[in-house]
């Protein structure tokens, strides 16, 4: 337990230094989901050829406590292929529970073939989902040590032991297997779970946190509901205006919305002066950053 809280001491701090050099952070979601299929290691490596800061990505467990890179901890039914013609349908995908599936199975499964009807853009490839270890060698390798991690916990309280593990295992699964390589000041965890935002904090106060705030919840009432104060607040959007980014920047907060795909919403962002955005077209962004 010292150890890994040694690896995560002055995080913080780093983190803010490393920010002030960088005036936006182009944050590639789920890799660049716009482009090619979401949470995959082709999207991660797309995405760092598109220059993002940093890789956004979602991690469940397997059967045999892998860590996993995926958004929902079964087979989603948009971008999921079953075995031996066993068709994945809305109604059946949550029978691919990847929590009673060993990731030798997981693997198994073609998540990137179907292609996405909600991202006309995005190439059909045949493709699985990950490790979060595979994600992060690969990253490591391809970017020389420089790219950052924002990994997103997908815990949900009426998940547990169905979906998920208990939420003291979880967490210390994905930290422990961040703890494996040297990434220092170059992750963050978040959550929309305040319970893993609390959990992780408990046992590991150095990790920088990102509080997730869905479009219909009110910021300030969540950050009541927690015990301390994460470093981001990550908000849908559209619940950010010029007086509340002013608010929390006034209070220390970096902010940084999610998902911001429109031309017209990345620029309202930037005048905003949002300290990143969260986005499926890291490319849109960059052209918008770079005139």
């Amino acid at each position: 337990m010292n150890n890994i809280i040694l690896i995560f001491s002055f995080s913080f701090l780093l983190i803010n230094s490393c920010n002030s050099q960088n005036p936006m952070d182009v944050q590639g979601h789920r890799g660049c989901r716009g482009l090619l299929p979401e949470n995959t290691l082709e999207a991660f490596e797309k995405a760092i050829d598109l220059g993002v800061t940093t890789l956004e990505l979602d991690v469940v467990i397997s059967q045999d406590n892998r860590v996993v890179v995926s958004h929902d901890p079964y087979m989603h039914h948009d971008i999921c292929t079953g075995l031996d013609g066993h068709e994945i349908t809305q109604e059946n995908e949550k029978s691919f529970n990847l929590y009673e599936m060993t990731y030798d199975s997981i693997r198994k499964y073609d998540c990137g073939l179907k292609g996405n009807s909600r991202f006309p853009e995005q190439v059909a490839m045949k493709a699985h989902k990950p490790l979060l270890s595979e994600v992060i060698e690969m990253a490591e390798e391809k970017s020389a040590g420089t790219i950052r991690y924002n990994i997103e916990l997908k815990s949900n309280q009426a998940w547990d032991h169905t979906f998920t593990p208990d939420i003291e295992t979880f967490v210390a699964l994905v930290v422990d297997e961040i703890s494996k390589f040297p990434l220092e000041n170059r992750f963050n965890l978040q959550s929309f779970d305040l319970r893993a935002l609390e959990e992780i904090h408990r046992k590991y106060p150095d990790i920088p946190l990102a509080l997730l705030v869905e479009g219909d919840q009110d910021i300030n009432a969540l950050l009541q509901k927690l015990t301390f104060e994460p470093e981001i607040i990550s908000p849908a959007y559209p619940l950010l205006d010029q007086e509340t980014v002013n608010e929390l920047h006034q209070k220390g907060y970096k902010v940084i919305p999610w998902t911001v795909n429109e031309e017209t919403e990345m620029k309202k962002m930037i005048d905003l002066k949002v300290d990143g955005i969260i986005t499926d077209y890291p490319h849109l962004l960059q052209k918008i950053l770079g005139n």
